[in-house]
């Protein structure tokens, strides 16, 4: 196998085992450098030794992409300050190393890795080599460059003034872009370990009712895969990835009728399932109405709006829902409950998951809040 077939599909298994570094990695720009021993990134390409690659197994090769990628969103970093470049790059590359080592990414040979280092950020690591350096040598006197690599430099002079601006402008998008999607994997839970350390991340409080509910949703419909057939989209290149077969996404939700309901934010939470919805190929929707009784229940099948006429206006009691799903729905995986929850709960904890839909904050004995604001 050559070493770009190798790169094929080590790119693609870093897509489907480590979604964020895969994402960024496909943007990377690749150089072969017969020059070098190993590989190098300095966020702007990566390169490697074509020998060096044919020798490693995939799983190193996918640490070494997310390496490149990780340096490609970080070359507009305004934390190296005075830094010397060189010292710099090699503090941020140990950093980022061992954060891949934490996530469970095979540490290739030639990546630079200190144990030492475990959980430092890069500005601590650089004090580190700093003083090891003043220590190996009680006569040197050390001094932060304004500047880059020499090698750096004498690239940088030679481009124009606009060059540049649109170098600094790219690099800064993509970091704009790698925030915004790691933003998105911390909402989802699924970020990678303390890969907070290479970013600052201004979360605005709590997170937005309409994001939560379509992360929610987006969790279970999303299509099944198989390997019979597969896709045919890197087949050429002998590269088997699943192919996506729809399902139909069954999906509950139960509306408290009770008094205190506010309609108003019932019908704006129907309209966002109802968008929600239109982005599923096949599905299909058990409303139901009740108190502390069954008022009405109805099947909507995909295109068909959501609509539900509110019945009962008694108490609420929550175990009536519970176990009429229990008893007559086969195979459900969420549960989506509008209520100001103030009612009884069943004992039992249900096999499926349960999103609590409400305009307040209060304690539950199992599923999860879904705070509704307008």
């Amino acid at each position: 196998m050559t070493s770009g077939d190798k790169i094929s599909q080590a790119k693609a298994r870093l897509l489907v085992n480590y979604p964020y570094f895969g994402t960024l990695a496909s943007k990377l720009k690749l150089v072969k450098n017969d020059d070098i021993e190993a590989f190098k990134s300095d966020g702007k390409k990566l390169e490697f030794r074509e020998k060096y690659i044919e020798e490693l197994k995939l799983e190193e090769i996918e640490f070494i992409l997310a390496n490149g990628a990780m340096h490609q969103t970080l070359a507009h970093d305004m934390r190296k300050n005075s830094r010397s470049g060189w010292l710099w790059q090699m503090a941020t590359d140990m950093a980022i190393n061992d954060m891949l080592v934490q996530n469970g990414l095979r540490l290739p040979y030639g990546a630079q890795y200190r144990k030492v280092f475990e959980g430092m950020y890069a500005e601590e690591i650089y004090a580190e080599l700093k003083d090891d350096i003043l220590r190996d040598d009680e006569d040197l006197e050390y001094e932060a460059d304004d500047v880059d690599d020499v090698e750096q430099n004498s690239d940088k002079t030679q481009q124009s003034k606009e060059e540049l601006q649109e170098e600094i402008l790219q690099e800064q998008l993509l970091a704009e872009d790698a925030i915004s999607l790691l933003e998105k994997e911390f909402k989802k839970g699924e970020a990678p370990l303390s890969i907070e350390r290479f970013f600052t991340l201004e979360f605005s409080g709590k997170i937005d009712w309409r994001e939560e509910l379509k992360v929610a949703l987006d969790k279970y419909f999303r299509d099944d895969y198989t390997l019979l057939p597969p896709s045919k989209k890197l087949l050429y290149t002998g590269i088997y990835l699943p192919s996506s077969i729809s399902q139909t996404f069954r999906l509950v939700i139960v509306v408290d009728s009770s008094g205190s309901i506010d309609e108003e934010l019932l019908n704006m939470f129907l309209s966002e399932v109802n968008f929600l919805m239109s982005l599923v190929q096949n599905y299909q929707i058990e409303l139901i109405v009740c108190d502390d009784k069954i008022h009405s229940h109805d099947t909507f099948y995909t295109g068909e709006a959501l609509n539900v006429t509110l019945k009962g206006n008694g108490g609420t009691d929550f175990r009536a829902a519970f176990k009429y799903v229990d008893e007559n729905l086969d195979d459900v995986k969420l549960l989506l409950y509008f209520t100001d929850l103030d009612a009884k709960f069943p004992k039992e904890i249900p096999s499926y998951e349960v999103k609590w839909v409400t305009a307040k904050e209060k304690e539950v004995p199992f599923g999860e809040i879904l705070e509704l604001k307008s």
